[in-house]
């Protein structure tokens, strides 16, 4: 995997708008456990991403990749979550479950791809 790729810029710019939301929430909204919970998950996407295109071996990628694919999905529950509870509007949340959406179609593929190889 080259350094500068799609799910690589997609996972950063995507953990900055966590952080985004984060700040909103804590500050605005003065929600502190479910916002930390999202803050954790959200950022941890491209983290480990990171860690993958570091990674020894081809089996050490596909564990961080299989990860950050769990790490999506965890965020897409919290997203859904603070929508249901009016934490964030639904336009809020639709625009974020749109791009983590996107993210775990990306990741998904990355791991069957793998899976096949």
């Amino acid at each position: 995997m080259k350094n500068d790729n799609v799910v690589q810029i997609k996972s950063y710019a995507f953990a900055v708008r966590i952080i985004k939301v984060f700040k909103y929430l804590s500050e605005q909204k003065k929600e502190f456990v479910l916002s930390k919970q999202l803050l954790r998950c959200g950022t941890s996407i491209g983290a480990n991403i990171e860690e993958a295109i570091g990674g020894q071996s081809g089996k050490d990628f596909f564990a961080k990749i299989t990860i950050s694919y769990k790490e999506a999905r965890e965020t897409h529950y919290w997203i859904r979550l603070l929508k249901d509870t009016d934490y964030l509007s639904v336009e809020e949340a639709d625009s974020l479950l749109k791009d983590v959406d996107e993210l775990l179609r990306i990741i998904g593929s990355i791991q069957k791809t793998l899976r096949n190889s």
